[in-house]
């Protein structure tokens, strides 16, 4: 196949974003001033070098022939599963908010999580490239997919307690694996056994339980579980039609949890109101729609799955978050790609981003 430029309009789009989700950012962190200014200044930084680190990790990953991580695919899916097991070793895992998600190498930390999702997307597309008909067996297709859910809810959902980073993982998983032929009558059992399993977890976890409660009655204990779903409605809602403008909002001093983080869009809908928050939200539309059209130019089916599986993951993670903070999902906790705070979710997004480019060079 004659090979192409990259997609450049794909390049336009992530580059773009990553611009204006640190504009977002910066803003966002100005939360940070009431309690410590001169954290600001190294959160800001730290966010910056992050960024500049990711967009030469794009460009790399954007020269190097994706079809090389077809042979690694299950040893990166291996390491990764162990180096998320190696949180919980003392001395290693650190702990933040009564889980372990990240590891300690020396002064910076590193969330494993991150790298499972995009292992498994690699592992995940390989194995489908090879199944072809038989991903619709029950025991050649359906068995092994379920297996591999299964340790992803062991490692992220029961040993991190990332109910979040399972969520996501667990969805995209089961986009590709519909997408690859898979039959409903599969997925329809495979979430049936997942919504038992989250019943279990919400019995034996009190916080995935407030959560839940929280998403079906906002006023219920607003001043805790609810505190941060109110918060973040004050905050959009504050923002009418065009906002209260960059650096203007309220509700970031002291009032929304994690401004920089899970809740950033809310900060992004007061200061840039309803229009800015849609333009955000059109984006995301605008980046999966690109994104799936790309992929159906792709003939190899390893480069069609990873493509499809790193555009989905992006835009799942997206709806959930900006579904929780608009009060339409419960709480999830997980960060906004391209805009939150979080350098290992930047980084390895920036790397899938570069992959996808490469594999535009290869589309029909």
């Amino acid at each position: 196949m004659r090979r192409k430029k990259a997609d450049s309009f794909f390049l336009f789009m992530v580059i773009t974003m990553v611009l204006v989700g640190f504009f977002i950012f910066s803003s966002a962190a100005m939360g940070q001033l009431t309690k410590d200014g001169a954290n600001f200044i190294v959160i800001v930084s730290k966010q910056l070098a992050i960024m500049a680190l990711g967009l030469l990790v794009m460009i790399v990953a954007s020269s190097i022939d994706y079809k090389k991580y077809r042979k690694v695919a299950l040893p990166f899916f291996v390491i990764a599963v162990i180096l998320s097991c190696l949180v919980l070793i003392p001395g290693l895992g650190m702990s933040a908010g009564g889980a372990k998600r990240w590891l300690l190498l020396g002064p910076l930390s590193f969330q494993p999580a991150e790298f499972l999702k995009f292992a498994m997307i690699v592992y995940l597309s390989a194995w489908l490239a090879t199944r072809k008909e038989k991903v619709k067996d029950f025991y050649n297709g359906f068995v092994p997919f379920f297996c591999l859910i299964g340790i992803l809810g062991v490692v992220l959902a029961i040993m991190q307690r990332d109910t979040g980073s399972f969520l996501v993982a667990c969805l995209t998983a089961m986009t590709l694996f519909f997408m690859a032929g898979g039959r409903i009558k599969h997925l329809a059992l495979l979430a049936l056994v997942a919504v038992l399993a989250i019943s279990v977890l919400a019995y034996v976890r009190p916080y995935v339980r407030d959560r839940i409660v929280t998403f079906l009655n906002p006023a219920t204990d607003i001043q805790g579980a609810s505190w941060q779903i109110n918060q973040s409605l004050i905050a959009i809602g504050s923002g009418g039609i065009t906002g209260r403008g960059f650096g203007q909002s309220l509700q970031k001093y002291n009032f929304l949890p994690e401004p920089i983080g899970d809740s950033i869009f809310a900060v992004a809908g007061e200061e840039f109101g309803f229009v800015g928050a849609n333009m955000i939200i059109v984006f995301f539309l605008i980046f999966a729609l690109w994104g799936i059209k790309l992929a159906t130019k792709i003939t190899d089916p390893f480069g069609r799955f990873l493509t499809l599986g790193f555009i989905c993951q992006v835009f799942i993670q997206a709806t959930i978050n900006i579904g929780a903070m608009i009060g339409i999902l419960p709480l999830t906790g997980v960060p906004l790609l391209f805009i939150s705070h979080g350098g290992t979710a930047l980084l390895f997004t920036l790397l899938e981003m570069g992959i996808i480019l490469n594999i535009s060079k290869q589309r029909a």
